[in-house]
């Protein structure tokens, strides 16, 4: 049996002729360096899941769209000093964010450059394309381009994107002037060899060539491989080896920017203190024009950084925020757990409120948002519960709800074509886009069932009996006639493989982000239809084992859908020869988060097991590499702003009005205002796909998710209730409400709260700091009348809201007589809590904070990195 892994269907990795060196003796430490590399990553994530908001990522609370002050177009004819022999002469680079950089993605789109060519099986590393990667040091010589020494450049190990080759060349005297201090002689077998060494930040060097030190002779060290050490690995490297434009010369790619945390090799963004001022180191972005030939080859089989292809690079100084400057030592802390939508939001707020007199720090623990609402119901020292949801419980809701954050839950995808080569009625303008990302794609609630159920042949393992999926099932949701009739026909060309596009990777553990979509799958008719195990129109059925139905699932229990998690229901189990079994969570391996899903989706990661290594103790499956732009095929669930900051391509997903929406600021501010009751005596809202004011609405995105901060006024401790409520204060006023890239602002993927929640948000924040008013029985309340949803006004944050508010309270505003009644839900945005204003809560005061993860989240990623998302680094 052969192995069951999945396998790319167009990856540029083949056999590299003269481009490498052979393995030769010598090499066996490789491969201890090589094992170490999980443990490494996964520790490494660990650290970044900690530095995500504690500082190390979000001093600047950078959102991934681009600062337009700070985009920057670079061409071919402002920096190739040896224009006449570019390969593209013609090139516009445009990069979307220069400054303020964190972990995240940029934008790059250019024009003027050439159809291109994709990398063949014959060794050919294509024509007429780009590599994008990143260098630290400037060349010693010219101050204004970066050293190709310290570019994080050949962990790809494609063809023409290595650091080192045997070259085309019989004798050193042909090696060009630049090269030959890098180039050792050849001898009678082999020509001279090239290897451009890597220097680290820190001056470590990593060098594949041994100099004599009293005669200077070069030779090869075969124990040293320049493309895969400690700094960088195929798993690890960001370059981008090869990204082709259409025939019309344009092209666009998303880049992953690494900061230290990911690749301390680089150093980007290690703080630096100048005249008082503390900033982060800055690095290069290259964008290397590649033709059809160079470095003395009849095609591309070299290296970019060698001196005939290097001349020609184009770049930009990237400038980053300070890694690791977050909040003094030695200030208060205080918890708050439960939902990861608000991370981003409050990452971004921390470093704009911590740092202020008496200010206090806020570590936020992402879990389940129930057990964070049940600890804040009961607990006198819980922290501040983060939820989209009220608490279940059959008494009386004892908390208090303040709206903090607006976002959502996402789909992301990174989809490239292949058009079918055997299909001759392809229309030409078709096959040139090969290897061109699609930007975007429509999703129904059916489909998104198909693919949560594992019901696409493909998600699988290869090997199994899939005899139980008695339908039509195709072997991925790009082959199914269900998805073709609600996309573009282009679709129905290609011809893509892959398990990452037959299901959706998925975060582990329970959260209110599943609980919504398993609310919209099941407000569908259609997709309760087929997870009932009735055929779709075109004959495909559900995975038994999901069957809502139980006399068909075979563990004789319907599948429920009121749940907050992605079970992997389905028991299937193959075991190839001498080798380990594979599952499905083995097969489709959890990810930590929803962010971490987002940068899975950037990196082209499927998440796939690779070979099986018996040479491992103990013997395990490897990993599959990730998939390079060009040939990259999966979906992922994550949120609207993690999406946002890797700049990953979202679906549009059918709302009930029956339009396709993706998340953007509009379309989720328009599920907003039709938003109804859901619980806690109405002060908590919900988009519910049933409600007559949602069907509505075609503009809405159904996916829209608020976020509330809840604690206990009648049980928690006063301390904590009123830290609590300053940072309820500062999360609703001007400056955290405020869409930016700067710090303390609101990071894309975000909205502005609606001026109603404001309200509610500050009459909240008055509950948890002083207690509940007393209702019109003489009996405590923690809520201020009912919950009223109301017509939607303009937003209005900051001062004046504040103001305004103060001023009604110094009159003594009587409640409104419609605030002891409930009025039927008009789909507008809700109202606020009624009842007498305080005086006026200072937009920022003595806030204390913002939410960055805590230790505890960044050890529990570096244990559960390796084990579950395979070597992927987290983001900061």
């Amino acid at each position: 049996m052969s192995d069951p892994r999945e396998r790319s269907d167009a990856e540029a990795s083949t056999t590299r002729s003269w481009t490498r060196r052979p393995r030769r003796a010598g090499q066996s430490g490789r491969g201890v360096r090589r094992a170490l590399g999980p443990l490494a990553a996964g520790l490494v994530a660990g650290v970044s899941v900690f530095a995500l908001v504690s500082g190390g990522v979000v001093s600047g609370g950078q959102s991934a769209t681009a600062a337009t002050s700070s985009a920057v177009t670079i061409t071919a004819k402002q920096q190739d000093p040896q224009l006449d022999t570019a390969p593209l002469p013609d090139l516009s680079v445009s990069v979307s964010q220069t400054r303020g950089l964190v972990a995240q993605g940029i934008r790059l789109d250019w024009t003027g450059g050439k159809k291109s060519t994709a990398p063949s099986a014959g060794g050919n590393g294509g024509e007429n394309f780009l590599q994008v990667f990143m260098c630290w040091g400037d060349d010693p010589q010219n101050a204004q381009r970066p050293d190709r020494t310290t570019c994080q450049y050949g962990g790809a190990g494609s063809v023409g994107a290595t650091r080192d080759a045997y070259r085309n060349y019989s004798s050193m005297d042909e090696v060009p002037a630049a090269d030959v201090e890098f180039t050792a002689p050849g001898s009678i077998i082999y020509p001279p060899y090239t290897s451009i060494p890597f220097i680290a930040r820190d001056g470590t060097r990593v060098d594949s060539i041994t100099r004599d030190p009293k005669t200077g002779g070069k030779t090869i060290n075969s124990a040293v491989d320049v493309n895969a050490n400690q700094f960088f690995t195929s798993y690890t490297t960001n370059e981008i080896p090869w990204v082709g434009s259409g025939d019309d010369g344009k092209g666009s790619v998303t880049f992953e920017v690494q900061t230290a945390v990911q690749s301390n090799g680089l150093g980007c963004g290690n703080p630096v203190t100048t005249s008082g001022a503390t900033v982060g180191a800055s690095c290069w972005l290259v964008v290397l024009p590649r033709g059809t030939s160079d470095n003395g080859s009849t095609n591309i089989t070299q290296s970019g950084l060698f001196a005939d292809s290097w001349q020609h690079a184009l770049s930009v100084k990237l400038d980053f925020a300070p890694v690791g400057a977050g909040c003094p030592i030695g200030q208060a802390e205080r918890q708050v757990a439960g939902s990861e939508l608000a991370a981003l939001a409050v990452a971004s707020w921390q470093p704009a409120v911590c740092n202020q007199k008496n200010g206090s720090v806020y570590s936020l623990i992402t879990s389940a948002e129930s057990d964070a609402l049940l600890s804040a119901a009961k607990n006198a020292q819980a922290p501040l519960a983060l939820t989209s949801y009220a608490l279940t419980t059959e008494g009386k809701d004892p908390l208090t709800y303040a709206p903090v954050a607006l976002s959502g839950v996402a789909i992301s995808l990174a989809i490239d074509r292949l058009p079918n080569p055997n299909d001759k009625t392809v229309p030409q303008e078709w096959k040139d886009k090969a290897r061109t990302p699609f930007r975007g794609v429509n999703l129904t609630p059916r489909l998104l069932a198909k693919l949560l159920s594992y019901s696409y042949r493909s998600s699988i393992p290869t090997g199994a009996d899939q005899g139980y999926l008695t339908g039509t099932n195709e072997y991925n949701i790009t082959r199914d006639e269900d998805f073709l009739a609600v996309n573009d026909p282009e679709w129905r060309a290609q011809d893509l493989q892959g398990a990452a596009i037959a299901d959706v990777i998925v975060p582990q553990g329970r959260s209110d982000a599943a609980r919504a979509v398993w609310k919209y799958i099941s407000s569908d008719q259609d997709a309760m239809d087929f997870l009932a195990s009735k055929p779709d129109p075109w004959g495909m059925v559900v995975n038994p084992w999901y069957s809502t139905n139980a006399d068909i699932n075979p563990s004789k229990v319907a599948f429920s859908l009121d749940r907050d998690d992605f079970p992997k229901a389905d028991p299937v189990e193959v075991v190839p020869k001498n080798q380990a079994p594979f599952n499905l969570v083995t097969w489709r391996p959890y990810a930590n988060d929803l962010s971490a899903i987002a940068y899975l989706t950037l990196r082209g990661d499927g998440q796939g097991p690779g070979q099986w290594d018996p040479n491992t103790v103990p013997p395990k499956y490897g990993k599959n590499p990730r998939m390079l732009p060009g040939s990259q095929r999966l979906l992922g669930l994550t949120s609207a702003a993690a999406a946002a900051r890797f700049q990953v391509v979202t679906a549009s997903l059918r709302n009930p009005s029956g339009g396709f929406a993706a998340p953007t600021s509009a379309s989720m501010r328009a599920a907003a205002d039709v938003m109804t009751p859901a619980g806690a005596g109405d002060r908590v809202v919900a988009f519910d796909p049933k409600s007559s004011v949602a069907s509505g609405s075609r503009d809405a995105y159904p996916l829209t998710m608020p976020v509330y901060a809840a604690t206990n006024p009648t049980a928690t401790d006063p301390s904590l209730r009123a830290a609590y409520a300053d940072l309820v204060r500062f999360a609703v006023g001007t400056q955290a409400q405020t869409p930016g890239t700067a710090a303390g602002e609101l990071p894309d993927g975000y909205v502005a709260l609606p001026a109603a929640w404001i309200e509610q948000a500050r009459d909240a924040a008055d509950v948890m700091q002083n207690g509940p008013r007393p209702s019109s029985t003489g009996e405590s309340s923690s809520t201020s009348g009912a919950y009223i949803p109301s017509q939607q006004t303009a937003v209005t944050t900051g001062a004046a809201s504040s103001s305004a508010a103060s001023t009604a309270a110094a009159a003594g505003a009587a409640p409104s007589s419609t605030d002891s009644a409930m009025t039927a839900a008009s789909g507008a945005s809700s109202g606020a809590l009624a009842g007498a204003k305080t005086p006026e809560d200072p937009d920022g005061g003595a806030l204390g904070a913002a939410l960055p993860l805590s230790v505890l989240a960044g050890l529990a990623s570096a244990a559960g990195v390796p084990l579950i998302t395979r070597l992927r680094r987290r983001v900061t």
